[in-house]
């Protein structure tokens, strides 16, 4: 079954992100993951941006990088600051 990664609902976004719901949610408290919108009243959806971010985020911390870590190389821009993601990487 091909998995449309656009306007998922929680359970669907964690399972297409290799995580449990409990992970997103604590993502997002920890600023690693942005709220998403809610078009459908308290119902949030997530997309293909966010799949992508939870993974690189679990990615990262295989590597090594602690939270703050990654939540600083998320906060750099494409590769506009190479040389703090560089540092970073070193640390």
């Amino acid at each position: 079954m091909q998995i449309n990664f656009e306007n998922l609902t929680i359970g669907v976004f964690a399972k297409a992100a290799g995580v449990n719901v409990e992970t997103i949610r604590f993502y997002q408290r920890k600023g690693l993951l942005p709220e998403p919108d809610k078009p459908y009243g308290s119902i949030r959806r997530y997309g293909e941006a966010d799949v992508t971010r939870v993974r690189f985020v679990k990615s990262a911390q295989r590597l090594g990088f602690s939270l703050d870590e990654i939540a600083e190389l998320l906060r750099l821009e494409d590769g506009t600051h190479c040389e703090e993601a560089s540092g970073l990487a070193e640390h």
